[in-house]
């Protein structure tokens, strides 16, 4: 899910939005300030109604935010690494870096959301609760109501058992604890999620065919999101097992091309880049020491006239722990990950120093031999 908006960090993840959000709050506050509050607190000004409406709403995408830091936090406390968290139409996702490493913690990351969810309904009733004892405004008091029941439906729906949903993670978490084998369970819950989406879109269907209601058409947006999250999470499933026993010195290009920091970008191109089919190059201080990485796009972006003046090391990119591998870890693990640059899937360490370089396209590549080696076996 792209990020078109950056909100900032919280604990130090970077928190972002994608451009659906602005739908899910333009029509939340329609909703609220045209039907649930006029409906509930009648005879108040329509000011009134839109001013609540409107930080409601605000409320509601914190409480979708605060959802997503639970999965975060309790995955931190498993020491898995989290990229980022993003906010869109249907809800929030937080990208982790690695699985999670035994099927009890992928219970317990699964189960935070929801708890979450479910421990912020209460805050809102009794909110309301105080609210209207001490004769606060029953506007106010309508709308904690609803943001008590909304985050006890986002609670229940994300449970139901199927991926993407927090249900699929737990549905997998079980799954995983039974069969002994993470993939077959994960492969199971991707299956469940795709039934589970052609059930709610059928639903849908029959809301606006049969009783016609126009609000099945919300249900069918969301259960076409579940079809195709779920078989996305399929597929990657499907990657993951094919590299099975496949070590990161089996997909690297090893004794990559490297560039010093010290070096201008002009005679680096010239001499190093212009020549390789890398997508990025690691950037070596005087010690060979790794500072960063320079992607070939960056290089390519600096001006013709500033090339023999800008140093390598002044376009380099930071490079997130997690995307530091050595020779013999696994593979699998790399295609959880968002390619740095949208290319690089990891640099290679051995004793501190660079030995290979894994990229994406290299990483497919594994794939497809693995796929036609299956096929010719077969």
């Amino acid at each position: 899910m792209r990020q078109n908006v950056w909100l900032g960090r919280v604990a130090g993840i970077r928190v972002g939005a994608n451009w659906s959000v602005a739908v899910i709050l333009a029509l939340v506050t329609e909703i609220l300030a045209v039907s649930v509050l006029p409906a509930e607190v009648p005879h108040r000004s329509a000011a009134l109604y839109w001013l609540v409406a409107v930080v409601a709403a605000v409320l509601f995408l914190a409480c979708l935010l605060a959802h997503e830091l639970a999965h975060a936090m309790v995955a931190r406390h498993f020491g898995v690494g989290v990229h980022s968290i993003t906010l869109w139409m249907l809800g929030g996702l937080a990208e982790l870096e690695d699985d999670p490493p035994s099927a009890a913690a992928d219970l317990l990351i699964a189960l935070a959301g929801p708890g979450s969810s479910l421990v912020l309904g209460g805050l809102f009733v009794a909110a309301g609760t105080v609210t209207g004892h001490a004769g606060g405004p029953a506007v106010a008091v309508a709308a904690a109501g609803w943001l008590a029941v909304m985050n006890g439906m986002l609670a229940v729906f994300n449970l139901l058992p199927g991926a993407p949903l927090d249900g699929g993670r737990v549905l997998r978490a079980i799954l995983w604890r039974r069969y002994r084998d993470r993939r077959r369970a994960e492969l199971a819950a991707a299956r469940a999620g795709r039934f589970l989406g052609v059930a709610v879109v059928m639903l849908g269907l029959a809301d606006v065919i049969v009783l016609g209601f126009f609000d099945g058409l919300w249900l069918m947006l969301i259960g076409w999101f579940l079809i195709a999250a779920a078989g996305a999470e399929e597929t990657a499933a499907r990657a993951a097992s094919a590299l099975a026993g496949v070590r990161v010195a089996d997909v690297m290009t090893p004794h990559p091309d490297t560039a010093p920091a010290w070096i201008t970008v002009g005679d680096f191109i010239d001499r190093v880049a212009a020549r390789s089919r890398q997508p990025a190059f690691p950037v070596l201080d005087v010690d060979a020491r790794l500072l960063g990485l320079a992607l070939a796009g960056d290089l390519a972006r600096v001006p013709a006239a500033a090339r023999y003046e800008v140093r390598v090391g002044q376009v380099t990119r930071d490079i997130p722990p997690a995307y530091l591998a050595g020779p013999g870890d696994p593979a699998a693990p790399l295609l959880r990950r968002r390619p740095l640059g949208g290319h690089v899937a990891a640099v290679v360490l051995e004793d501190g120093r660079v030995t290979g370089l894994v990229t994406m396209s290299g990483l497919s590549q594994e794939l497809r031999w693995r796929g036609l080696a299956r096929a010719g076996s077969g």
